[in-house]
């Protein structure tokens, strides 16, 4: 077998392969073996049909085609393995010289993983953006647990306020014809959190118990319902009940109904919290900064079919999160553009691409790899985030190659990570926005 190899633009190898005749006749007779044993010849018992009478009735072609499946595995690892090849994608077949008694010559081309110089990655000082902690934090904290603690009591001799809970029957009408479940009865909204059209419930505010009147609202023009986007709308309303929220108060003993010694346990745990996520958050924006240094200085020719591949994940994981949300791909559109999500996945594809090249390249100069106690201790993450057991996870690990293969590139990925940030000296800055409050101060 002769190879040749050609380098086109983009990280894209060109493969000029010729195979002997008789070794292209032998893969076309055991082609043709194999297709008489699955069609019916007339005259013939299966797998007994002479191979002039098999071209004849299933056409010489098929038989050329199925005789490429059985050679072109081979001829593309011999042709990988011999030149070394790191490569990124399957072989794809541009042209063939297929006559019978003749050496076999065909094209084909394959994507190689980019190659590039990475200059400077360890001894560096990078500058992070540190996270400040916002000064209404740990009250925000707080009074969360306080108003998930609250309890609700009957309004009797008052109008309900914007902080209050309303029972309520409800009719829509719209251009004069009642709204398709555009109605409900003894429904209980709470008028902090409402989720309904706005201005709907600033519209119960300031009624009471018994009241019977009407609302007039507007869709959203986003509304998932195409002939309600934008429309008026009325509402006719009945309030049966009000309740206000009672919040407890902040003491031992509400400590210790949340599962706290005392007060100062409880505030010793939320300044616990507020510092965790503080760290948390430096730690994420120190190993972007260290990234985004290490890029600023690496020129990397990602090929477009890459980076397009990339896209279509990353948009579908996208749309995805958007469902998981309550939200269409459409209303997301609507909102922010269609060309501004676009370019946003492009730029994070194309980001992504080169971040996984350069922890690829560094695992390799640093001899970082993968052993059993980073499976073992993925696996237990992935127990605990979708709570299966150590056997399923490992069994669907098993099942599914490009989970496992997931699961190791975060490892590695992980790795890399946790040493640039070793070997690097992070110099934590105040964020722009307080740069520009001290110099105001000035």
């Amino acid at each position: 077998m002769k190879i040749e190899l050609e380098k086109q633009e983009h990280n894209v190898v060109k493969f000029n392969i010729e195979i002997p005749a008789k070794d292209a006749v032998e893969a076309y007779n055991r082609a043709s073996q194999r297709i008489s044993q699955h069609v019916n010849i007339p005259g013939f018992r299966r797998g007994k049909a002479p191979r002039n009478v098999v071209e004849q009735h299933v056409g010489a072609d098929r038989i050329k085609y199925e005789a490429l499946e059985g050679l072109l595995p081979k001829a593309f690892q011999q042709a990988i393995q011999d030149n070394k090849l790191d490569v990124i994608s399957q072989p794809t077949v541009d042209s063939y010289d297929f006559n019978v008694g003749e050496d076999l010559k065909l094209t084909a081309t394959v994507e190689v993983r980019p190659e590039f110089e990475l200059k400077e990655y360890k001894g560096l000082t990078v500058d992070v953006e540190e996270y400040v902690i916002p000064e209404d934090a740990y009250q925000k904290s707080l009074d969360n647990m306080l108003d998930r603690a609250v309890t609700y009591e009957l309004v009797v001799d008052r109008p309900a306020n914007k902080e209050d809970l309303v029972k309520f029957d409800f009719e829509g009408f719209t251009n004069g014809e009642k709204i398709e479940h555009g109605d409900g009865k003894n429904y209980t909204l709470d008028l902090a959190h409402s989720r309904f059209i706005p201005g709907f419930a600033e519209q119960l505010v300031g009624h009471s118990v018994g009241e019977e009147f009407e609302i007039n609202v507007n869709f959203p023009e986003d509304y998932h319902e195409e002939k309600l986007k934008g429309a008026p709308a009325t509402f006719k309303i009945k309030i049966h009940e009000i309740k206000q929220k009672v919040r407890p108060e902040l003491n031992d003993e509400f400590a210790k109904k949340i599962g706290f010694d005392n007060v100062e346990a409880l505030e010793k745990d939320i300044k616990d919290f507020l510092q965790k996520d503080k760290e948390e958050r430096d730690r994420r924006k120190a190993e972007l900064a260290v990234f985004d240094k290490i890029l600023a200085d690496v020129q990397i020719d990602v090929q477009p079919s890459m980076i397009e591949r990339e896209e279509q994940m990353l948009l579908a994981d996208y749309k995805q999160r958007l469902a998981s949300q309550g939200f269409t791909y459409e209303q997301a559109v609507a909102q922010q553009g269609e060309d501004e999500i676009v370019d946003s996945i492009k730029a994070d594809a194309l980001k992504r691409i080169k971040n996984t090249l350069v922890i690829d390249k560094i695992a390799k100069l640093e001899n970082i790899s993968m052993d059993a106690n980073d499976m073992q201790g993925k696996v237990a993450e992935m127990q605990s985030a979708y709570g299966l057991d150590k056997t399923e996870v490992m069994k669907q690990l098993a099942m599914n190659p490009t989970m496992l293969s997931s699961v190791s590139q975060q490892i590695i990925s992980e790795k890399v990570t946790d040493f640039l940030l070793k070997n690097n000296t992070m110099n934590y800055v105040a964020p722009k926005a307080d740069k520009k409050k001290a110099k105001k101060a000035e």
